[in-house]
């Protein structure tokens, strides 16, 4: 089955207190189990697939690399599949808030 894939790129609302603490435990993001975007909100159901990119540090080439951003590419409660992630280090300043971000929306082909 094909689907047709909406890039969002929109900083979402994790559900408070809701954080895989065991993964945090061993270092790694703590996939909230829900999260508000839009003013709607959804469930997580299963990760389907996660992965980590990295960057130099500063964006100078040649700078050691860190893993920056971890994504997971989740099915929610309306059957949808998203991909979020998580930006591990946010700007100085920056609320919490935008940590957790909906990249993408995959849709079912009709």
């Amino acid at each position: 089955m094909n689907a047709e894939r909406e890039y969002i790129s929109e900083a979402i609302t994790p559900d408070p207190g809701t954080a895989d603490t065991f993964a945090m435990a061993r270092g790694l993001a703590g996939l909230p189990s829900g999260f508000t975007w839009r003013g709607q909100h959804y469930k997580l159901g299963s990760i389907l697939k996660q992965w980590k990119c990295s960057e130099p540090e500063g964006h100078r080439q040649g700078a050691e690399r860190y893993y920056r951003k971890h994504y997971f590419q989740v099915r929610v409660d309306s059957g949808q599949t998203m991909t979020l992630y998580v930006v591990r280090h946010t700007k100085s300043g920056e609320p919490p808030k935008r940590r957790w971000w909906l990249f993408t929306i995959d849709q079912p082909e009709r």
